[in-house]
């Protein structure tokens, strides 16, 4: 029976040894698993500070130089087919034609597309007196660009107040000549 003691211990060691390395790989696994997580919060804290800090660098640049940081109120007029000036061959020529027009606020904007009938009008009016050659070319479509924003910023009503267009954006521009 002696025997059979001293035998049972040393199978007891033996077990307590083959639970410490299980033990010591649980306690390596949530050391590097803590470790991570701390990586990954302090990265986020970073960068936090790092992103939220140029913000108000930023808005700071913007008050000091002036700019104001109003969204830009966009006003899209449909798309259509004006008959352009015969051309020298005598060929027909349209051209067909998106705009956007960029406007200072909500009110211009409102303004605008109360009285788009009148819009298309002018627009009308102004595209039909020009010929493929003048639209053609990157200046000729400047001109054009100055010639619509001061047809559309003159007052709608006989008393009323002129528009705010401050751009027109070309969403499409094609010119076919028969």
């Amino acid at each position: 029976m002696a025997t059979s003691a001293k035998s049972a211990k040393p199978a007891a060691k033996g077990a307590e040894a083959a639970e410490a390395p299980k033990k010591s790989k649980k306690m390596l696994l949530i050391v590097i698993l803590l470790g991570v997580l701390l990586l990954i919060v302090a990265g986020g804290a970073a960068a936090f500070f790092v992103l939220s800090s140029k913000k108000p660098a930023e808005a700071e640049h913007a008050a000091s130089s002036g700019e104001s940081s109003k969204v830009p109120v966009f006003v899209a007029i449909e798309p259509y087919v004006v008959n352009l000036q015969t051309a020298e061959n005598g060929s027909d020529q349209f051209l067909q034609t998106s705009l956007t027009l960029q406007v200072a606020d909500e009110g211009t904007a409102e303004a605008i597309k109360t009285f788009m009938p009148l819009v298309r009008s002018r627009l009308l009016v102004t595209l039909s007196s020009k010929k493929s050659a003048e639209l053609v070319t990157v200046e000729g479509k400047k001109k054009l660009t100055e010639e619509i924003i001061a047809t559309l910023n003159q007052p709608f009503t006989p008393n009323g107040k002129p528009q705010q267009v401050n751009d027109v954006f070309y969403t499409s521009f094609v010119i076919q000549q028969q």
